[in-house]
Formats: structure tokens, sequence, C-alpha cells
């Protein structure tokens, strides 16, 4: 059984991801993996996110040997297909606009990959978002303020984004920022890791 004080490596160069991670007051690096992120044709968000995450987590797996990796990935789906981050504020409003008063799915992918035994534990976490009826003014005034360019869905939800909200459904709210903590806490524990921390 592995002991507590294993490694732990977040395969992401995120700070969304690092600081949800940091809530579990467990020592870990980072590592960047570098992924072909591009969907295969047909291929379901969920079944994308699951892929991807386990993919990231064994792209740096060989610079990392006995240590436990974490991968994750997330998409926004709506209508049917998925969203991308809108890169600028016209794009970012346009997106908003569309989201308007409709219910967007966040598909989060988590993967822990023990590099000991090459086992992954690979899980998909849905969280659904729906928003309010926006009007073009507040919709603008929101995307000045929080400038969501680099976020799935045009917003932060810990930030001003959770404003856009009408209602969300999700077995762990930190899913929907892109790493589900409660999940990863359990899979943790399953590879003999203390989560909270035994100091």
């Amino acid at each position: 059984m592995p002991s507590p004080e294993r490694s732990v490596i977040l395969a992401s160069t995120s700070p969304y991801r690092a600081q949800l991670l940091q809530r579990l007051a467990l020592p870990f690096g980072t590592d960047a993996p570098t992924v072909d992120e591009r969907p295969y044709p047909g291929e379901a968000p969920a079944d994308l996110v699951r892929r991807l995450a386990e993919a990231k987590a064994r792209a740096v797996s060989g610079r990392h040997g006995g240590a436990l990796i974490i991968g994750s990935d997330q998409n926004a789906a709506h209508a049917g297909r998925i969203l991308g981050k809108p890169g600028d504020e016209t794009s970012a409003r346009e997106q908003l606009a569309m989201l308007s008063g409709g219910t967007v799915t966040f598909h989060t992918g988590l993967c822990l990959l023990d590099t000991a035994t090459g086992e992954a534990q690979v899980e998909e976490i849905p969280c659904r978002v729906t928003f309010r009826d926006l009007d073009a003014a507040e919709i603008a005034a929101y995307v000045r303020q929080d400038q969501p360019l680099d976020c799935a869905g045009s917003f932060r939800s810990e930030g001003l984004g959770i404003s856009l909200f009408e209602r969300m459904d999700t077995e762990d709210p930190t899913a929907l920022v892109g790493l589900p903590l409660i999940r990863l806490a359990a899979l943790l524990r399953a590879a003999g890791v203390s989560v909270p921390p035994r100091t």
C-alpha cells in the first residue's frame, strides 16, 4: 500500500487547478503535459475528458517514477456541441448571449495514475449550469470586469460569473472550476494517501 509520503504531481499548468489542489493541504509539484487535445470523430464530450485526463497524467509519468499523477480535463457542451475558450471580449459576449436562459453541461475528467503500478483511476464528473436570462448590457459589464477570456463558457464561477447563474446541479461544485476535489480526495485515499493529512 502506498505511503502518505509519496510524491503527488499535478499534470497541469492551470493556476485554477493548482489553487484548488492547495485546498487539500498536500505537498505537490506540477508538470506540463504535451497532449493532442483534438477530439476523435464522433467522440462524446464525457469520453473526451476521460481520455484526455488519463493522457495528460501518462504524458508526464516517465519523469516522476513512483509518484501519483493527477490529470484533469474539462469541456463545456451546449446544444450538442463543445464550446471553446472565447479568446477575446467580442467572442465572450457572443458566447454568453447564446447561453442566456440555457443550460450548459461541463464535463470534467479526472485521472489518478499510480506510476508504481501503471494503474489509472479515471472518472468523469458532470456539472449542469443554467443561466439566467441575460441582457446585452449586463453581459458586456460582466465580461469587462471578470475578463473570462480563457474560460470555456465565458465565465468564472469562482468570480463574478456566479451572478449569471440561475442554478447549478452537480455532486462536486469544485468540478466546475476544473478539479473535482471531493472525488479526487476519495481517489487519493484509495491510493493510500491520508486526506486530510495526518500531521
